[in-house]
């Protein structure tokens, strides 16, 4: 019998491939900075964690520029998009300072002044709890301190790369 040491190694096209076909929600992680400077980023790896503490967990990538300025601010909610949500999953994908995310976006402030955005199925407010090395993503746990969704709204989905079941 070999062990994993004598398995071929996995290439990143054949990883995203075949994880691609297990269906993602598509986040939008907000923040608020203390000067009242908005920021924002797309996630599609988020997943509830924990009930007793109430914990949920997400994953960017390593190269953010947006995640460590959110994690300075320390608390940070986390946008679950509605399925009319493309225009903002891919708005808020971009990055370059120069680019203002927020331009057009209606939100109001979660309990922790973060922006929830405006018609998303559900929203979780929260405070940094830890994060991990995750090889090129950090993985991120918040500590939940408020939540709230809207049942009627159907969330985003991402599935074998693109947006919906079959990209519909």
């Amino acid at each position: 019998m070999t062990g994993p040491a004598s398995a071929p190694a996995v290439s990143a096209a054949a990883l995203r491939d075949v994880l691609g076909h297990f269906a993602t929600g598509v986040v939008v992680v907000t923040a608020r900075e203390p000067g009242g400077t908005l920021l924002g980023f797309t996630c599609q790896s988020f997943a509830s964690l924990s009930l007793d503490p109430p914990l949920i967990t997400f994953a960017p990538a390593r190269t953010s520029s947006t995640w460590p300025r959110i994690r300075d601010v320390g608390t940070f909610c986390v946008n679950v998009l509605a399925a009319n949500h493309r225009d903002l999953s891919a708005g808020f994908a971009r990055s370059g300072a120069a680019i203002d995310k927020f331009s057009g976006v209606d939100w109001c402030p979660a309990p922790s002044g973060a922006p929830v955005l405006e018609g998303v199925s559900a929203w979780v407010d929260c405070t940094l709890w830890a994060e991990y090395d995750g090889g090129d993503h950090t993985i991120v746990v918040g500590n939940v301190h408020d939540l709230g969704s809207d049942p009627a709204t159907l969330p985003l989905l991402f599935y074998r790369g693109a947006y919906g079941i079959n990209g519909r």
